[in-house]
């Protein structure tokens, strides 16, 4: 289950920064919202959620209460608090741009929805990930 979980992070990372790029290309060029990308937006929304579903399955499977004795230790407290913690508030920023695009009638609004909450979405997602363990 974390290989799954570490490998499908790899599609969510670049699925998310594809709509974030689009968003900032769609918002600075002046374009059309379009179904693209709508699609592309409810996309990055599936796939996080179902990453965090997968988290959450790895996090109370696995043995993480045995971390919560040494939170002195950066690595550790990273794996047990903050990146789940981080995660979280990621995933429900994404989900408040895409309730917010929603209720965006202008294509410029639209893009500035999906610009600002799935880029700082994607901003604290890099700043959590455990790369040392991700990479290995």
């Amino acid at each position: 289950m974390k290989n799954i979980h570490s490998y499908w992070a790899f599609i969510v990372l670049a699925v998310l920064i594809f709509a974030v790029v689009n968003a900032i290309i769609g918002l600075l060029k002046k374009k059309e919202f379009t179904h693209k990308d709508f699609r592309l937006g409810l996309f990055a929304l599936i796939l996080t959620h179902i990453q965090l579903l997968i988290g959450l399955a790895v996090y109370i499977v696995g043995s993480w209460y045995s971390f919560l004795s040494d939170m002195k230790n950066s690595a550790t407290r990273l794996l047990a608090l903050e990146h789940p913690l981080m995660m979280i508030i990621a995933i429900v920023l994404i989900t408040m741009g895409w309730s917010k695009h929603k209720k965006q009638v202008k294509s410029e609004s639209k893009f500035k929805s999906f610009a600002i909450f799935y880029g700082l979405a994607l901003v604290i997602i890099l700043s959590r990930i455990p790369w040392s363990n991700w990479l290995a």
